[in-house]
């Protein structure tokens, strides 16, 4: 699998929980503090330079959309919504 042109396919990292003031435990995704998400780089396009693949991105939760191959789930974001490389 191949990302072409300004997308990349990223693997989102596994989110954890997190306990309110109240007891509470969330899951990050129900977090609205928290704006931006880790990833491992899968493939990037061939327009799209400073990245590589097995990078460690942050980049915006809303961005971008999810693909399944092999069983597998992927999301595929632009190169815009990238915030940093760790």
């Amino acid at each position: 699998m191949k990302a072409i042109g300004r997308n990349i396919i990223i693997k989102k990292a596994k989110e954890g929980t997190t306990k309110t003031k109240g007891g509470l435990l969330l899951a990050e995704n129900h977090r609205d503090d928290i704006r931006y998400v880790q990833a491992t780089v899968h493939s990037v396009g061939d327009e799209i330079q400073g990245l590589k693949r097995n990078d460690i991105i942050l980049y915006d939760r809303h961005a971008g959309h999810k693909i399944e191959v092999e069983k597998e789930t992927y999301h595929v974001i632009k190169v815009g919504d990238v915030v940093v490389v760790l």
